[in-house]
């Protein structure tokens, strides 16, 4: 450590990297969200026709805008749990003529207005494509071949003629598949052991793919790390449908229960360890077939949720789309979801889609009133990491200060560089100590003329501060002022409790 002119005590964190070292290219995925049948995130988030806010399609274009800024590449849909009840035959045709049901996944009442074709013309307007999920709990096979029918077949079927009956000539080309959600869970309608479900999984699979050999698609792995069943669940179900599916999906949600922020930061190594099992457990899978097919992974449900647990509980049941989990997120949890992510994109070589839980009002970065909609702090790493963090991850080390947490030593500083197709260098930087300011240092002689172009720093003295409708900037980045570059060397102080993206300019490279 040392001491600086004006700035509290220093830590010492270095990078190491090589530009020749490239980890993986980043697949656009990686940045994707989820839009479920849950809450008011369809109707009041995305779908509000009565809103002063909305198109003709009842399409609410401020949070339409909202999520443009995020450049979200694909939107996971339409569950969930609630996929797992869902009869999609419902969703479709003339409004008037849909049936409102009961959904027993949050025990409320599904109206039907907003469906596929909906969420389809939906993901257009926002520069998005869909992850569909077929319900395998309590529907199979026949039901996800005729669904695929309908949404990929240009014509000359029952099915996709009967898309075309509803006003939608071509087919929507979905190449993306979820093979159910959470099936190992026995809150799932449906909950299947792994030898059920990874038959199913096969079979399905296998007719989707007769129907369109072109798709890809996801097998449900562990609905978190501490499933009593994680582990041998992949094993087994891969064991069954490995040929037939083309990645694993990883869920798991953060919260800081205990009110230990210093703890809760450290969330990341939990999900760094959680992670590198599942790789292991696909690759064993792989030898034990003697396969030359790698499955990657599908982190189809990530974030913070834990601020809306009680409120939940006094919901009334059987309302429709009542305030479900509105978790409101604090500065802290910022700072957790920028780790998270670039915790997955130190594993870019495997993790190759992954979805932000959820997009609007329901555990999300986004929220709405019938008066406006805003960015909760977790907007703002989000927003900047997918929209700088495309190009390829480079492989470094990091050499710094730690400490101990419940999850194993974590480093007081995560980061991350990435260099962009645009001739840009950019770095992701979290400084998760909340006593002190932390000095990062990396050696970047290797580059011709780097030049600091863009410094954003996240940072509030409050770890509970937040965003809310009446004071909407009370969280945001600001310009930072403590990056140099100087022979070839970038140092940057690290306030304490802070995000920072720092982007380097390349006009030429050795």
């Amino acid at each position: 450590m040392k001491e600086k002119k004006g700035v509290a005590k220093l830590k010492e964190t270095t990078m190491y990297l090589d530009k020749h070292f490239i980890l993986a290219p980043v697949d656009e995925r990686i940045y994707g969200s989820f839009v479920e049948h849950l809450g008011r995130c369809v109707y009041e988030g995305i779908y509000q026709p009565e809103s002063p806010f909305a198109d003709e399609q009842g399409f609410r274009q401020d949070v339409a805008a909202l999520i443009k800024q995020l450049n979200v590449p694909i939107v996971r849909y339409p569950g969930g749990n609630f996929v797992s009840g869902y009869k999609w035959e419902d969703s479709v045709g003339p409004k008037e003529q849909r049936p409102a049901k009961i959904d027993l996944a949050w025990r409320v009442i599904e109206s039907n207005q907003f469906g596929l074709n909906e969420f389809m013309d939906w993901t257009k307007e926002v520069n998005t494509a869909p992850m569909m999920a077929i319900n395998l709990g309590t529907r199979g096979i026949e039901a996800a071949k005729n669904l695929i029918e309908y949404t990929n077949l240009k014509g000359g079927s029952y099915y996709s003629d009967l898309r075309r009956t509803h006003g939608v000539a071509d087919p929507h080309d979905i190449k993306l598949w979820c093979l159910g959600n959470e099936m190992d869970g026995p809150w799932q309608e449906g909950h299947k052991t792994a030898d059920e479900y990874g038959r199913l999984a096969e079979e399905a699979g296998k007719a989707m793919r007769l129907v369109d050999p072109t798709i890809e698609t996801v097998a449900c792995g562990s609905s978190s790390l501490t499933m009593p069943t994680f582990g041998m669940w992949e094993d087994t179900v891969l064991s069954h449908c490995y040929d037939q599916v083309d990645y694993i999906s990883m869920h798991q949600y953060y919260g800081n229960r205990n009110g230990d922020s210093q703890d809760y930061l450290a969330s990341n190594v939990a999900m760094d360890q959680f992670i590198s099992q599942v790789a292991a457990i696909c690759d064993a899978v792989k030898a034990k077939r003697r396969s030359k097919k790698t499955i990657n992974i599908s982190f189809d449900e990530w974030n913070v949720w834990y601020h809306s647990n009680e409120q939940d509980q006094k919901i009334e049941p059987w309302s429709q789309h009542p305030p479900q989990l509105e978790d409101v997120y604090h500065f802290e949890d910022a700072l957790l979801v920028a780790s998270m992510m670039i915790t997955m994109l130190h594993h870019a070589d495997r993790v190759k889609i992954a979805c932000m839980a959820q997009l609007v009002n329901v555990i999300a970065p986004i929220m709405t009133s019938d008066t406006a909609a805003w960015k909760q702090t977790i907007f703002y790493p989000y927003e900047m990491i997918s929209n700088y963090g495309r190009g390829h991850v480079l492989h470094s080390i990091l050499r710094g200060a730690d400490f101990d947490s419940s999850h194993g030593k974590a480093s007081y500083v995560d980061a991350i560089a990435i260099e962009n197709e645009d001739d840009y260098l950019t770095f992701f930087l979290v400084n998760k100590d909340l006593q002190d300011a932390n000095e990062f240092t990396c050696d970047l002689r290797q580059y011709d003329s780097l030049q600091i172009a863009t410094h954003q720093v996240l940072h509030h003295p409050d770890l509970h501060a937040v965003n809310t409708e009446a004071t909407p900037n009370n969280v945001v980045p600001v310009n930072g002022k403590t990056a140099e570059l100087n022979d070839g060397i970038l140092r940057v102080v690290l306030e304490k409790q802070s995000f920072q993206m720092l982007r380097l300019k390349k006009n030429g490279s050795k």
